[in-house]
C-alpha cells in the first residue's frame, strides 16, 4: 500500500460517507447513481451511509470529533431542573458578556435551536460558520446533531433524503419539517428553509420514533445572545489564549500569524486543534516548497524536522487518542519530511 493509499484509508476512517457536510456530495451521489443504474432490474432502497456522529469534517479538514473541553448544559437558560415540572419562561444571556463578532455574526444568521429540557448538553461544535455549522447536543447514551445550511441546498438534500424512505410531516419550533427513517432505525429530520436557512438534524443509533417526537415538542428557537450562552464557554475565549495553549511545544513556521486564526476561534477544544495545526502545517510545507526551489538547503531541513517532530507535540498526542486527526496529519508530515510533496494535502489540510 502506498502512502497516499495509506491517507486515503485514514481519511474514509476519519469521515465516512459525509463528504456532503460542506456541500461536496458529487462524488458520493455519483457513486450511488452508478450503483442503482449497474442493477435496473432490482428494487432497491439505497440509505445514504450514517456516519458517527463523533466524526466531523472541518473546513475541508477530515477529523474524528471527541469531546476534550467542558460542556455547558443547553437547558441552563432554558427551564428549572425538574425533568417533570413546567416550562419556565426563556430567561436571555447576560447583557453584559461581550461575544466575539465572528460568533456574534453566525448566531444572528443561523437558526439558533436549543433543546429545552435538562439534562441536553451542548457536547460538540465542529463547524460555525455563516452559512454552516454543526452542533451536537447528548443526553445520556443518545446524540442529537443539528446542521444548518443555506437555503439553496435544501432540494437536493431533500431528494438525496428521499432515497431513504417516504417523508413524515413534523413541526419543530411550530415550523414544518420532515422525518427520514434510516434502516438502521436512526432519523433525519430536515427542516423548511427559514430566513434563508434550513437545518437537518441527525440522531445516533437507537432511537425510536416516540424517543423523536419528544425531542422535537422540546427543541425551541432562540435569540442570539442565548443561543450563544448556551455553549460551553471555552469556545469564547479569545482566540490568541487558545492558540497559544495549543502550540506549546509546536514550532511555528516563518511568518505564522496567531490573529489569523480569528476564523476557527469558535471549535470544541478538538476541532480547535484540528484547525491551528492544519494551518501550522500548511505553513510547514510552504516554506519547506518555498526553500527547494530557491535551493536552500538548511530551511529545507528545518522545515522537514519540524514536520517530523509533530509526532512528539503535545496536542496531537493528547488528540490521538480521542480521534484520527493527529494519525492523518503524520501521514503528510513523513511524506514531507522523506522529500516527497504528498498527493491530496491542500484539500486534507485546508491550505488555503
Amino acid at each position: 500500500m502506498t502512502s497516499a493509499e495509506r491517507v486515503d484509508r485514514l481519511v474514509r476512517a476519519a469521515d465516512p460517507a459525509r463528504p456532503e457536510v460542506i456541500g461536496s456530495l458529487g462524488g458520493v451521489k455519483q457513486s450511488l447513481l452508478e450503483e442503482i443504474m449497474s442493477e435496473p432490474m432490482v428494487e432497491r432502497v439505497v440509505e445514504v451511509p450514517r456516519r458517527r456522529l463523533r466524526v466531523r469534517r472541518f473546513a475541508g479538514v477530515v477529523t474524528a470529533a471527541a469531546v476534550l473541553v467542558s460542556v455547558v448544559p443547553a437547558s441552563i437558560v432554558l427551564r428549572g431542573s425538574s425533568e417533570g415540572g413546567g416550562v419556565s419562561p426563556i430567561v436571555s444571556a447576560d447583557a453584559q458578556v461581550v461575544y466575539p463578532p465572528v460568533a456574534m455574526a453566525v448566531a444572528e444568521r443561523n437558526p439558533r435551536l436549543l433543546i429545552d429540557r435538562p439534562g441536553w448538553v451542548v457536547s460538540t461544535v465542529s463547524e460555525f460558520e455563516e452559512d454552516h455549522g454543526s452542533i451536537a447536543f447528548r443526553r445520556g447514551g443518545r446524540e442529537l446533531e443539528m446542521t444548518w445550511y443555506p437555503a439553496t441546498g435544501y432540494a437536493d438534500r431533500y431528494a438525496d433524503r428521499r432515497h431513504v424512505g417516504p417523508a413524515k410531516s413534523v413541526r419543530v419550533d411550530d415550523w414544518p419539517a420532515e422525518v427520514f427513517q434510516y434502516l438502521s432505525g436512526d432519523f433525519s429530520v430536515l427542516s423548511r428553509p427559514r430566513d434563508g436557512m434550513f437545518v437537518e438534524m441527525r440522531t445516533s443509533e437507537g432511537w425510536s420514533r416516540k424517543d423523536l417526537d419528544r425531542v422535537l415538542a422540546d427543541i425551541v428557537r432562540v435569540d442570539a445572545r442565548t443561543w450563544l450562552a448556551a455553549l460551553p464557554a471555552e469556545m469564547m475565549r479569545p482566540v490568541g489564549e487558545r492558540a497559544a495553549e495549543v502550540l506549546v511545544g509546536v514550532p511555528l513556521p516563518p511568518g505564522f500569524d496567531v490573529a489569523a486564526l480569528d476564523d476557527i476561534s469558535v471549535r470544541d477544544g478538538y476541532h480547535f486543534g484540528v484547525g491551528v495545526t492544519s494551518r501550522v502545517g500548511c505553513g510547514w510545507i510552504a516554506e519547506w516548497q518555498r526553500a527547494r526551489a530557491s535551493g536552500d538547503e538548511a530551511a529545507v531541513r528545518r522545515a522537514a524536522d519540524a514536520l517530523h517532530g509533530s509526532h512528539g507535540w503535545r496536542v496531537l498526542r493528547d488528540m490521538d487518542a480521542a480521534g484520527d486527526w493527529p494519525e492523518v496529519f503524520w501521514e503528510y508530515a513523513d511524506e514531507v519530511a522523506a522529500g516527497t510533496l504528498p498527493a491530496g494535502y491542500v484539500q486534507g489540510w485546508d491550505c488555503r
